[in-house]
């Protein structure tokens, strides 16, 4: 199992959110969860989830293209790098009872090319296990032809090729599609980790999905405000801008959960 509290960014304070999250933990004791991802992930949606996945009580692995250790990103920055547990060609998905498949620009690009990491992430979705995803994560979901019918949410720039591929598109901070959870970025990990954690610690239900939605949301008509500033005006922009973030996120009470239809 690999571990990330180590890693988690400057200004979390770990002693609390640890506290406040082993109030929940052993709920996913005895579940396995793959964490496919590539060179340039975002760090904070890799380790921030995990973190709270291990806390939970689950073994968690990183299965990647590449064997040693694959960096992260902060936005457009080099960040910290995290160590490969399985290629993804030698991780078989009965292994494990879920997957979460982190974002940024560049990992889930690198991701969808791989024929074998379309095939992994396949026999989650055909086997009804949960899959979790944020940020660009749902990029690798469109290659590998999962979207038709789905609903779900992104980073607000990838909507056209998730909408082309299929899906119904909502700017909502997480959306619930029976074994399916998204949510847009890091500016909602508040929501998207305990709907995360609902999701692994339950068993798969089809009928849940989420509610209130008549076809895919508009556009946006800009890029979003805060990604551009930090983008422009800070030289780590996620030890700056995401942290806050992060840190609010493990604070929060982890049994909210995401309005579902039974």
């Amino acid at each position: 199992m690999t571990s990330v509290r180590s890693k988690v960014p400057m200004g979390v304070d770990k002693s609390h959110d640890d506290r406040r999250m082993m109030s929940h933990s052993r709920r996913l004791s005895g579940r396995k969860i793959a964490v496919l991802a590539a060179d340039g992930f975002e760090k904070v949606e890799l380790v921030i989830p995990m973190r709270a996945l291990q806390l939970g009580g689950a073994k968690t692995e990183i299965v990647s293209l590449r064997r040693g250790r694959i960096r992260g990103v902060n936005l457009h920055m080099p960040a910290t790098r995290v160590g490969v547990d399985k290629v993804v060609t030698d991780a078989d998905p009965g292994d494990y009872d879920g997957l979460l498949l982190p974002g940024g620009f560049i990992n889930p690009d690198l991701l969808r090319q791989s024929a074998a990491a379309r095939d992994f992430v396949r026999a989650f979705d055909y086997a009804g296990k949960p899959i979790a995803t944020l940020c660009h994560g749902p990029w690798v979901l469109a290659s590998a032809g999962l979207l038709t019918g789905r609903t779900l949410t992104s980073w607000p720039g990838i909507r056209d090729d998730l909408v082309n591929a299929g899906a119904t598109w909502l700017d909502r901070e997480v959306v619930r599609d029976r074994n399916l959870v998204t949510s847009r970025g890091p500016q909602d990990m508040r929501a998207f980790l305990p709907a995360t954690l609902d999701i692994f610690a339950e068993s798969s239900n089809p009928s849940q999905t989420v509610t209130n939605h008549n076809g895919s949301d508009p556009q946006l008509n800009k890029p979003l405000g805060w990604a551009v500033a930090a983008l422009h005006w800070s030289p780590k922009p996620s030890a700056a801008a995401l942290t806050s973030v992060a840190a609010a996120a493990l604070a929060s009470p982890l049994r909210r959960r995401v309005s579902i239809k039974n």
